[in-house]
Order: structure tokens, then sequence, then C-alpha cells
């Protein structure tokens, strides 16, 4: 077990299958945590979940991470209700059930997403995490060896035909999580990516998807590499990205690193740039 205790730790999407998850293991393990979602209704199931135990340091903020000035305003209440911010997650995300609850059934064509589809989609997995990290940044700055854990998707997902726009704004994600892990790791900020390698146990799978869900990937297996990362064995280790659903519990940390570690996105294909006098500095 991490002990977490006095850390404080916002989770996005805390409402839902994996920030549940999240917020109940951060919880167990000391931490303050603020669950950050859009929906009304799943923060006060999550308040109730754990009052009597762990509300003193829970703090649930319905907010639309589309919007910059909402995140900025609920990150800064945290901060000063808290005494800071040490662990952004950015787990929220707007999946293609969104679009068509049966669109695992029926693949969705690009005749089927509108502008204000993908739009909200881009707004929401891209721009959601983009608006939260620089909402943070200040505090994880003052905070010092902070942690930065985004929920991106399977590299199958990012590049499926008829799963747009969820899949190009997972891959945008991707890509930003591997520039923020180099900007920042001068600072001491790790960011590293978890997903579970495959479909989950969580609202984003309905249960007419066609999938026997004892098979899914169980929300807890987001949860443990993401809590060793934020342990004092992670300081300085960033810009890698963990598969959740190839994580065993009963392994050592270094047998589950040979198995689901690997750098965030495609650092193979930036290597050899055609560049004016050999390589960018």
């Amino acid at each position: 077990m991490v002990d977490m205790t006095g850390k404080v730790v916002i989770v996005t999407g805390g409402a839902g299958g994996f920030g549940r998850a999240f917020t109940r293991a951060f919880l167990a393990a000391g931490a303050k945590v603020a669950a950050f979602d859009v929906t009304k209704e799943g923060l006060t199931a999550l308040t109730e979940e754990h009052r009597g135990v762990n509300e003193d340091r829970l703090i649930t903020e319905q907010v639309d991470i589309a919007d910059f000035a909402s995140c900025q305003a609920a990150v800064d209440r945290v901060a000063e209700r808290f005494g800071g911010v040490h662990v952004l997650i950015n787990n929220a995300g707007l999946g293609m059930g969104s679009v068509r609850p049966s669109h695992h059934i029926e693949l969705i064509g690009i005749d089927e997403v509108t502008p204000d589809i993908w739009n909200n989609m881009v707004g929401v997995n891209l721009t959601g995490p983009w608006n939260m990290t620089k909402a943070s940044i200040g505090h994880l700055r003052k905070a010092g060896r902070a942690r930065v854990i985004n929920v991106t998707t399977s590299f199958f997902t990012m590049m499926r035909g008829k799963f747009h726009p969820y899949g190009p704004s997972k891959s945008g994600f991707e890509a930003m999580s591997a520039g923020h892990a180099a900007e920042f790791e001068e600072e001491g900020i790790t960011v590293n990516v978890v997903v579970p390698g495959g479909p989950a146990d969580t609202p984003m799978v309905p249960d007419g998807a066609g999938f026997n869900r004892g098979d899914l990937v169980q929300p807890t297996s987001m949860t443990h590499p993401a809590l060793w990362l934020c342990s004092p064995e992670g300081d300085g280790i960033t810009g890698n990205r963990y598969i959740a659903g190839r994580w065993d519990a009963s392994l050592s940390i270094e047998e589950n690193r040979k198995a689901t570690e690997a750098p965030i996105g495609w650092p193979d294909l930036a290597s050899d740039p055609v560049w004016p006098g050999g390589k960018p500095d």
C-alpha cells in the first residue's frame, strides 16, 4: 500500500467507472481527493458513498473540463481548501456511446458524425486535459515532485476506422502527454499515461455491446500503476505509458514494469526528422 497521506489529488471524471476507482484507491491510501465531473447525480452518489468514511478528505466539484475558466476556478478552490495540488489525474473522457449506445455493434461512420459531435468530443478528450493541466501547473510546480497521470486509450482504438472523433482525440492527448513529459521533466513534474489496454467494465461499454462483462478490464486495475507512479519509487519516472490490464498485483514492480511499460506515443517515428543542420535541440 502506497502512503499518500498529506497529498492532494485531483481526479477528472471522478464519478465514472475509472474515476470512482481512482477516488477510492487514493482515499484509501490517505490522500485528499477532489473529484471533478460534469454529472451532478454521479457526484452526489460519490459523496454518499464516502459519507462518514473519508468525507473530510473528499471534495466533489461539478466541472465542465472543456471550459478553461471553470477548470481554473475549481482547481484554485481545491488548492485553497486542501493546501495545494500534488497529483492531477486527467481521466475524464467522452466516448462513442455519447453518439449512439449501439456503437459497439454497428460502428459509426462520418455521415453520422456532425460538427457539433466532433467539437464536443475533442473539447472534452483533448482540450479538457490541456485545460486541467494549464489550470493546475502553477500548483504542481509549488508542490515539488508532482505527478500528472493521463488516461488515453489503446493504439488500436486511436487508429480504428469508424471510431471518430474518439480515436483522433485520444491520439492527440497521447501526443500532448509526450510533449508535456519532456516540457516538465526539468521541473521534477512527471507525466505518464495509464490505459486499460482494451474494453473495460465501465459505463462506456454498455450491457448490449456483446461482451461478457467478466472478461472486461476491471477499473481497479487502473489504480495499481497509478498509485505506484505516485509513490517515492515513481520519482523521476516520466514519459511512459502503462497497460493496466496487464498489471498483476501479485507480481513485483519490476515484473509489472517489464510487462506493461513502454514510452508514450511513437518515439521511434520521431527520432529521425528531416531538419536543417541535423536534428532539433
